[in-house]
């Protein structure tokens, strides 16, 4: 048995790009690596700690309330998953001016 994930968020997942209704709250799940460092998690950005996430994750998906214990192992095990985050260098673009090409929106 699940339970649905409440939120306050207006995301429709992926159904904003296919319009069908059986994409409705259809999100890509992000890989677990690094994940100690991506917070605040899931797609609305609504929870800030590890701890918090796997404790409504084990009652969404598993309808299980988790003991302190529990959600302690799995964080732990979570963590072990944190490597170097990426040294991702971006261009230096040319400063852009009224004469710049615009671009052309799906």
């Amino acid at each position: 048995m699940h339970h649905p994930y409440k939120t306050t968020s207006k995301a429709e997942g992926r159904k904003a790009v296919t319009g069908k209704d059986t994409d409705l709250n259809v999100f890509k799940v992000p890989t677990l690596r690094n994940i100690e460092l991506t917070y605040p998690y899931f797609h609305d950005g609504a929870v800030a700690t590890l701890e918090d996430a796997v404790k409504i994750m084990g009652k969404v998906q598993l309808d299980r309330d988790f003991d302190k214990k529990e959600i302690d192992s799995i964080v732990a095990f979570l963590k072990t998953l944190t490597g170097e985050q990426p040294d991702i260098k971006l261009p230096i673009l040319p400063p852009s001016n009224n004469s710049t090409p615009r671009p052309v929106p799906f």
